[in-house]
């Protein structure tokens, strides 16, 4: 089974996503953390870091304004 990694930015909760796609953990992650910098003042924004496999996602950071959960 093929995992991958998504960064995903949604402006408005139930609204339209960004997403992007790796094989690599690390260049999500990178992506993520660009993502937190420059929207983390906003509000409304929700930031995922997820691993994907077989069809399953499995958020492993989440960013809210109200801070960082870490799964």
């Amino acid at each position: 089974m093929e995992t991958r990694y998504l960064a995903r930015l949604q402006f408005v909760a139930n609204g339209p996503a960004v997403e992007g796609e790796w094989a690599l953990e690390s260049t999500a992650r990178d992506r993520y953390t660009e993502w937190v910098g420059i929207y983390s003042k906003d509000p409304k924004v929700v930031v995922w870091l997820i691993e994907e496999t077989g069809g399953r996602e499995r958020a492993l950071r989440t960013w809210t304004a109200q801070g960082e959960t870490v799964s």
